[in-house]
């Protein structure tokens, strides 16, 4: 079987990377993940990506003078790379429109909520704050337009009364390790 190759991008911790890796550690699994970006030196993310044995680069977007150029920093390294798909995960950057449209179809992300509802970087605190009784994860192919792209897996979590936004995301958390590698998979099947 050969195996689509994947970059993940990365901010920060790194979990949903580390559910791709264990999952790319699967001989049936149909990806491989050739390389990690991230766009700070100290993601812990990078860490799991050596402790793998998989190549990373930091990429810092503050070394840019725009969106775009940043993006096409990351384009280069991709390519270098032959990657087919990307993941992002914990990616705390917007991407812009050039870039979006050169890996339209084979760009996946992964949202703490159900969406649509809750878009953007503050899901959780505004589920809570708007006395949602169910929350969740989406994992959608990305679009220009932020958390708005064809969804490929959801996974329901129920708000609890007690629930702080840090309570709330741990439990989302371990749906994201669930269905991430699963909807990466059925990407790679459709490619």
């Amino acid at each position: 079987m050969t195996k689509k190759k994947v970059a993940v991008l990365i901010s920060g911790d790194g979990s949903n990377l580390q559910a791709l890796i264990d999952a790319a550690r699967m001989p049936e699994y149909p990806a491989q993940i050739v390389l990690v970006i991230s766009n700070k030196a100290e993601a812990f993310g990078l860490k799991r990506a050596k402790d793998a044995g998989i190549s990373s680069v930091v990429i810092n977007h503050k070394d840019y003078a725009s969106r775009e150029a940043f993006d096409d920093a990351m384009h280069i390294e991709l390519v270098r790379h032959e990657v087919e798909i990307i993941c992002l995960a914990g990616f705390m950057r917007l991407l812009s429109e050039r870039f979006v449209k050169r890996w339209e179809g084979r760009m996946l992300n992964i949202h703490p909520s159900l969406l649509p509802d809750f878009k953007g970087a503050h899901a959780v605190r505004d589920a809570l704050a708007a006395g949602a009784t169910e929350s969740g994860c989406t994992v959608h192919l990305v679009t220009h337009e932020v958390d708005s792209g064809e969804t490929i897996l959801q996974a329901h979590v129920p708000v609890m009364s007690d629930d702080t936004e840090e309570t709330l995301h741990q439990r989302i958390h371990k749906e994201e390790h669930r269905i991430y590698p699963e909807a990466l998979k059925l990407l790679t099947e459709k490619l």
